[in-house]
C-alpha cells in the first residue's frame, strides 16, 4: 500500500497510508435543495512574473477548466471574489479580464455565475461618500454588461469613509437603486480582511446586522440574498431568521457550513464558499443526498471535510488560498503550485502537510495517486525526503 509522508512542525517525519478516491457521481439534473456556489482561485502562468508586487499574470487555460470542473459537479462559480486574491495579488486590469471571460465561459455551458462589485479599481486609498457610490457603480455596470451576477462585495473604502450606519444606508441604496439584475450583498468579517473593522457601521454585530436587514428590506426588488462571512454561526442563524421571504442567505462560514446547510428545521442557509473550491466533488455529492432527503448520507459525506477547511482557513484566515491553490494543484487542475502575487509561500509545509492529511481523510484528494507524487515531490524541494535520481 502506498503512504503518504507527512511533517510536523518540529520536523518530525511519519507516514500514513494513502486511501482511495471516493467513488462520487456528477448530477445528471441542476441540484435541487440548496443553491450552491464555490468561489473559485485563479491560476498564474509558470513563467510570468507573479511575484509580489507585479500585475498579475494569468494561466487563463487553467483559470477556466477549474471552473469548467465545477459547472459539471452541478456547483455555480462565485468568481472575481477574495479567493481569487482580490486586494492579495489580483489586480483591476485582471479582475475585469476573470469578469468577462468567466462570464463568457459559463453562458457557453449553461453555467450560474456571480462576481465580485468592488471600489478596488480606485487607487487612492481614502474617497469621499460619493467617490464610493461612483466606484461601486462603475464595477456594477461593467459587471451587468458581461452578463454575470453581482456580489456587492464590502468595500475597503466604505469602511474607511464612513461615519455611521446611514452612511452604509446611503450608500448601499444609492449603489442598488442603479442595479438592473439581482444582487447579493457580502459581509466579510475582520478575520478575512482586518480593514474591514466596524462594518455596517458597528462593531456589535446585532447593531451591524440591523443595519444590513434594513438596506436589505429597503431594496426588495434586486436584493436576492446575503453572503455571510463572520465565522459566527449564531450571527447567522439570527440575521437568516429575520431575512424578508425575497431574501435568502449564503453561508460564507468555512468553518460551521455543514449545520448552517443542512438548516434547524425552520430555515436552512445555502452556499457561497471558498472551502467548496477545494472540495467540489465532495460539496456537490452531499447536496445531492440532501436532494433525496438523505440527511445522514449528507452529514456522511460533508461532515469529515470540516476539519479540513477550519485547517485552511486557520489564522491568519486571509492565507485560506493558500490551501485551496495547494488541493487545486494535488488534484491536477494546474500545472504548478503557484500563485499570483507569490502568495503559495503563505502556507509553511508543516501546515500544508496537515492539509494533505486531513484530505486525505476525509476523499478530498480527486487523485489519491497523483497527489502522492506531487506532494512528495515538493518535499524533496525542501529536502524533507530524498531526491530520486534516475540511474
Amino acid at each position: 500500500m502506498d503512504a503518504l509522508t507527512l511533517v510536523s512542525a518540529e520536523g518530525t517525519v511519519s507516514s500514513i497510508p494513502l486511501a482511495d478516491a471516493l467513488v462520487l457521481t456528477r448530477p445528471t439534473s441542476p441540484l435541487r435543495s440548496r443553491v450552491a456556489y464555490a468561489a473559485a482561485h485563479v491560476v498564474p502562468k509558470i513563467h510570468a512574473e507573479n511575484v509580489p508586487g507585479h500585475p498579475a499574470d494569468i494561466d487563463w487555460d487553467s483559470t477556466l477548466a477549474f471552473r469548467h470542473h465545477l459547472w459539471t459537479w452541478g456547483l455555480g462559480v462565485a468568481d472575481a471574489m477574495d479567493t481569487a486574491q482580490r486586494n492579495m495579488g489580483l489586480d483591476a486590469a485582471a479582475t475585469r479580464e476573470l469578469v468577462r471571460r468567466s462570464a463568457a465561459e459559463a453562458r457557453s455551458v449553461g453555467g450560474a455565475v456571480v462576481v465580485g462589485v468592488n471600489t478596488d479599481h480606485v487607487d487612492e486609498p481614502t474617497i469621499s461618500l460619493t467617490a464610493v457610490i461612483d466606484a461601486y457603480r462603475q464595477q456594477l455596470h461593467e459587471t451587468e454588461e458581461a452578463g454575470a451576477g453581482v456580489v456587492l462585495m464590502a468595500s475597503r473604502h466604505l469602511a474607511r469613509a464612513a461615519e455611521s450606519a446611514e452612511d452604509y444606508v446611503r450608500v448601499y441604496n444609492a449603489v442598488l437603486a442603479k442595479a438592473t439584475t439581482p444582487v447579493v450583498l457580502h459581509w466579510l468579517g475582520t478575520a478575512f480582511d482586518p480593514q474591514l473593522a466596524g462594518y455596517f457601521g458597528s462593531d456589535d454585530v446585532d447593531d451591524a446586522s440591523r443595519t444590513l436587514l434594513r438596506i436589505i428590506e429597503s431594496n426588495p426588488d434586486v436584493v436576492r440574498g446575503v453572503k455571510m462571512s463572520l465565522l459566527d454561526a449564531d450571527a447567522e442563524i439570527a440575521v437568516r431568521a429575520a431575512l424578508p421571504a425575497h431574501a435568502r442567505m449564503l453561508t460564507g462560514d468555512d468553518f460551521h457550513y455543514v449545520s448552517l446547510i443542512e438548516g434547524d428545521g425552520s430555515h436552512h442557509s445555502n452556499a457561497l464558499l471558498g472551502a467548496f473550491a477545494a472540495l467540489g466533488p465532495l460539496a456537490s455529492a452531499a447536496i445531492q443526498r440532501l436532494d433525496t432527503d438523505d440527511v445522514d448520507g449528507y452529514r456522511g459525506l460533508l461532515g469529515p471535510t470540516e476539519e479540513l477547511s477550519r485547517h485552511i482557513f486557520a489564522a491568519p484566515t486571509w492565507f485560506y488560498k493558500t490551501g485551496v491553490a495547494f488541493l487545486a494543484w494535488l488534484n491536477g487542475h494546474q500545472p504548478a503550485f503557484s500563485m499570483v502575487g507569490g502568495l503559495h509561500a503563505g502556507r509553511s509545509i508543516p501546515h500544508l502537510s496537515r492539509i494533505v492529511e486531513l484530505a486525505n481523510g476525509c476523499g478530498a484528494l480527486e487523485l489519491p495517486a497523483l497527489a502522492l507524487e506531487r506532494w512528495h515531490a515538493l518535499l524533496a524541494v525542501h529536502g524533507i525526503v530524498p531526491v530520486k535520481v534516475s540511474p
